[in-house]
């Protein structure tokens, strides 16, 4: 069997000042991950569990936000091209749906600047 395929656990001990180790886990309890979480994630490298939770959600939650503007653009060309006009309230509706694209892609931008960053660490 070859070592890295197993699921066998060891222990690791090590000294830290009690302060430090306060603070790690603190900072855990914000991250919403264990102690032995940051540490893997942090000696390996990787993208901590809270990160990619937060990728995760943002791509699920633009996802969902771009299926419901192109439902609600494709409505409102109908419309217009029926009607040959467009009520104020329905351009208000229209330009708040593309304000939320705005600061959808301003977040997406940050994430992606985080990504980048801790893969190139």
């Amino acid at each position: 069997m070859n070592k890295d395929d197993s699921t066998e656990s060891a222990v690791v001990v090590f000294r830290i000042k009690k302060e430090r180790k306060e603070n790690w886990k603190e900072l855990c309890k914000e991250k919403d991950i264990s102690l032995t979480s940051l540490i893997i994630d942090c000696v390996e490298r990787r993208i901590m569990d809270d990160e990619r939770r937060k990728v995760l959600e943002f791509i699920e939650k633009q996802d969902n936000i771009f299926v419901k503007i192109e439902t609600n653009v494709n409505q409102l060309a109908r419309m217009v091209n029926g009607q040959k006009f467009i009520s104020e309230s329905q351009l208000e509706v229209f330009s708040a749906q593309l304000t939320e694209i705005a600061k959808l892609k301003i977040r997406q931008n940050m994430i992606f600047e985080n990504i980048c960053r801790l893969l190139s660490k």
